[in-house]
């Protein structure tokens, strides 16, 4: 393949709308426009929202809420799913193949739930006081 031949693909590429070009066209006259006003004028045409001068609806409700966007990205580990681990060794991409992470997770952290069947080196995972200090009670740790 060369660059010289690289070509966009099939109907990918569409003919601009050609207006004003008379009756026949289908797109004469008014062009699409229809009659007067300011949306049918050459750079006659409003911000998103603009009601003609009255207060916009966006500013009329009041502000509400907060969406995270970092929300869902930290996946919680339980104490006593560690037992589950078919390793002794386990990072976030072996949580996530064991099942025990969901798989859009970007971090996990341990929580104190349950009990720390058996001694885990977890690599690269956070973890509540609680949590750390019955990992290593039962012989566990965590690295960075």
């Amino acid at each position: 393949m060369e660059l010289n031949t690289i070509k966009p693909a099939e109907g990918a590429k569409h003919a601009s709308k050609r207006v004003g070009r008379g009756i026949g066209s289908g797109l004469g006259k008014t062009c699409g426009r229809g009659h007067k006003g300011q949306k049918s004028r050459s750079g006659g045409f409003h911000k998103v929202g603009f009601e003609g001068g009255q207060m916009p609806l966006q500013r009329r409700l009041p502000k509400r809420g907060f969406k995270s966007l970092t929300k869902g990205q930290t996946a919680e580990l339980r104490t006593g799913d560690l037992g589950r681990l078919p390793v002794e060794e386990a990072d976030l991409l072996v949580l996530k193949q064991a099942g025990l992470v969901p798989q859009g997770a970007k971090s996990v952290k341990l929580i104190l739930a349950g009990k720390v069947e058996k001694a885990v080196k977890l690599r690269g995972v956070l973890a509540t006081a609680g949590a750390l200090a019955a990992l290593q009670a039962a012989g566990g740790s965590i690295a960075e």
